[in-house]
């Protein structure tokens, strides 16, 4: 057991792998707990940013490695139209709603079946939840082979619906509290970014990286030109933005830490990488071993649709009508070099 919910439900942990990749899995959020791997010398560490104990997790926190949804990422204005209906979801972020609303998926405690291959975390939001329709059941099955994580998403509803699930770990292949992400060296096989507004809504726009800082398709450290001050980046105060990935390309995403060796190859079927160079933190949250997390101590790579697709026609849709099943699977394979 890792920790008692206030309303009693018991919180329990998973742990997967071996010696090449373990991970631990937690009920509360579907959250990835740690990810443990070695260095190019074989030495191993924790690589995502959390908390050593429930308490962390149950309070006020930028969703360390937690799975959001109904609707990850932010529905402007939190408002949309589906089938001629009008929904309103929760403003948890003005003006929009953010990751699901006031209370996402990721304040709620999953239940578990455990398998030869990993775990199951499954949840029933009802009807109504956060202002979504549908009585919508979701599934996200961590499994570990070798050094692959593979995260595998599955939802089904009674009712026309959106959806949009993805994990929101923030990594740093130094190790948990090693400081900064800057030095570490992406790659995106991504050729195109969505633009946003001041208030971070995609403004329909999807334009080119050549020529910005948003160009990532020759490998470079992620603290390059993160203080370049153009718009897009002023706007989101660093990276947080969505590439639109190019279909066939394998890896999608590729990161190295040059200190350790260790490097991340991401593999998904999503249209969309959204990459978070953890511009938000700011050395209030104390996490693992009590090391606060400061500007820039983790990234998020998260695998999605596209932000505000309901309310974008011309972006991939999120709809999910009864009879269909929403499915989408995401791999993290790590190694080094």
């Amino acid at each position: 057991m890792f920790g008692t919910t206030d309303e009693g439900q018991t919180v329990e942990r998973y742990v997967l792998g071996g010696p090449e990749l373990e991970v631990a899995v937690l009920t509360w959020g579907a959250s990835l707990h740690t990810v443990v791997i070695p260095d190019r010398d074989g030495v191993p560490a924790d690589v995502v940013l959390g908390f050593d104990d429930f308490e962390g997790y149950s309070a006020d926190h930028p969703y360390l490695g937690a799975t959001v949804g109904r609707f990850a990422n932010r529905i402007g204005q939190g408002r949309f139209t589906l089938d001629g209906v009008q929904h309103r979801t929760p403003v948890n972020q003005q003006p929009n709603t953010l990751h699901g609303g006031t209370r996402g998926f990721d304040r709620h405690v999953w239940s578990a079946r455990v398998s030869p291959e990993g775990v199951a975390l499954s949840l029933v939001s009802p009807a109504g939840d956060m202002g979504f329709p549908g009585r919508l059941t979701a599934t996200v099955t961590y499994s570990v082979s070798g050094s692959r994580l593979l995260m595998e998403y599955e939802a089904r509803t009674d009712a026309t619906t959106v959806v949009n699930l993805t994990n929101h770990a923030y990594l740093n292949l130094g190790g948990d509290g090693s400081g900064s992400i800057e030095g570490h060296e992406l790659h995106m096989a991504a050729d195109r970014f969505l633009t946003v507004d001041d208030a971070m809504i995609p403004t329909g726009e999807i334009h080119q990286v050549a020529g910005t800082p948003m160009d990532f398709r020759t490998a470079k450290p992620i603290g390059r030109d993160l203080r370049a001050g153009t718009e897009q980046l002023r706007h989101g105060a660093g990276y947080d933005h969505t590439w639109v990935l190019e279909g066939g390309v394998d890896p999608a995403v590729r990161v190295v830490h040059p200190g350790t060796g260790r490097m991340l190859e991401l593999r998904t079927d999503q249209p969309g990488m959204h990459f978070y160079s953890g511009n938000h933190l700011d050395g209030t949250l104390v996490g693992k071993g009590a090391r606060t997390y400061r500007q820039g101590d983790g990234f998020c790579l998260e695998t999605q649709h596209f932000p505000d697709s309901p309310n974008q026609p011309n972006f991939p849709s999120t709809v999910l009508r009864p009879g269909e099943v929403f499915r989408t699977s995401t791999s993290w394979d790590f190694s080094t070099v």
